[in-house]
């Protein structure tokens, strides 16, 4: 059978959900030697990416036997929804991010978890932005960019960036394309090192207040969004404290380790401890959660599968509708507070009250 091409306006077609998804990949694109872009379209024709800029999503990568869950920034912007596009970059150590430079081609398909998160200029809105990014951190910075060059042309963005080199700098291209022609777009590189050979007219070493005041004489005026590994977003912060500025007006994303599931343990109990009953709705099993562990921890005691990334409440991935019962959630943000209102919880960070009833 054909596939269905017919040509469809947005108006026509139904957008994405915000829970689990297929994704098919179309294409691949290097960015720099260690950083690629892969480009995604839905699975089912006649769907079209709804999200905010900035947000992220967890892709469920087949790196062996069980599956492996790592969490990317969408790097593209939603004002494009036709396809979805996510930006990586492979450490030393990477096990998902490489498989994916090595293996992943069009054609072949992944499960999606998402999108998730707050980093967005959409629920942090000013006047006038201040960009700040190392590294691949650069790509929440992007979505935002490219979504209010859609949107607003005439914004008041100044982008910084920090890379190793010259070479390292992710998006260089469409960055110095768009400061040339967005008239309130200005744009600054730092870069830690050069080759012999290299020839830069832009600024060297580390970020500092110095090299911020430099780049943008305003930054107090701004909104700032900061993302990149810890050490560098602590030094924005420094710098930004010890000049005075507002940080209501600071954001900041943190990348996002993955995190090794907790071990399942025997118990030991106090006087008046007892497990909780937990029931899995979907797969149609009743299982324990013992004293003082996760909803997360009872479905793998149970053999019930919970998509699950970061395991400490950011990423959001473990999402799951609570149908009955009481739970203590300590989340870091992986979760809005209208999600919590409809009845979601976050299973790695959800301990059970009372008997508890969940969709999974």
């Amino acid at each position: 059978m054909a596939k269905d091409k017919t040509y469809r306006h947005v108006d026509e077609m139904r957008p994405w959900s915000d829970k689990e998804h297929m994704l098919e990949c179309v294409a691949w694109t290097p960015e720099t030697p260690d950083v690629m872009t892969f480009t995604f379209k839905s699975d089912h024709p006649g769907h079209w990416f709804r999200y905010q800029p900035g947000q992220f999503l967890t892709l469920e990568l087949p790196v062996g036997p069980e599956p492996v869950m790592r969490t990317y920034t969408i790097s593209s912007t939603p004002s494009r929804p036709y396809t979805i596009q996510v930006t990586a970059k492979a450490q030393k150590d990477s096990i998902g991010t490489r498989w994916m430079m090595e293996h992943l081609q069009p054609g072949m398909k992944l499960k999606a978890y998402g999108p998730v998160g707050d980093f967005s200029y959409v629920r942090h809105p000013g006047d006038k932005y201040l960009f700040i990014s190392a590294g691949s951190g650069i790509t929440p910075m992007m979505s935002m960019t490219r979504d209010l060059s859609d949107r607003e042309p005439d914004s008041d963005i100044a982008f910084v960036h920090c890379a190793r080199s010259p070479n390292d700098i992710i998006f260089r291209w469409e960055l110095e394309y768009k400061a040339r022609y967005m008239p309130h777009f200005t744009l600054g590189f730092i870069v830690e090192q050069l080759e012999r050979t290299q020839l830069w007219s832009g600024l060297k070493g580390w970020v500092d207040r110095a090299k911020i005041s430099l780049l943008v004489p305003d930054f107090l005026d701004r909104k700032v969004f900061c993302c990149g590994p810890a050490p560098f977003m602590a030094t924005v912060k420094d710098a930004l404290q010890s000049a005075g500025f507002d940080m209501d007006h600071y954001h900041e994303e943190a990348f996002l380790p993955a995190a090794a599931p907790a071990p399942i343990v025997v118990p030991d109990y106090a006087d008046g401890e007892k497990p909780t009953k937990v029931t899995f709705a979907m797969s149609g099993k009743d299982g324990l959660c013992e004293p003082g562990h996760t909803l997360l921890q009872a479905a793998r005691a149970s053999g019930v599968r919970i998509a699950a990334a970061c395991e400490s409440g950011l990423c959001g991935t473990c999402k799951v509708m609570k149908l009955k019962g009481e739970v203590d959630m300590q989340h870091n943000g992986g979760i809005l507070e209208e999600e919590i209102e409809e009845g979601y919880i976050l299973a790695c960070c959800s301990r059970p009250l009372t008997p508890v009833e969940i969709e999974a």
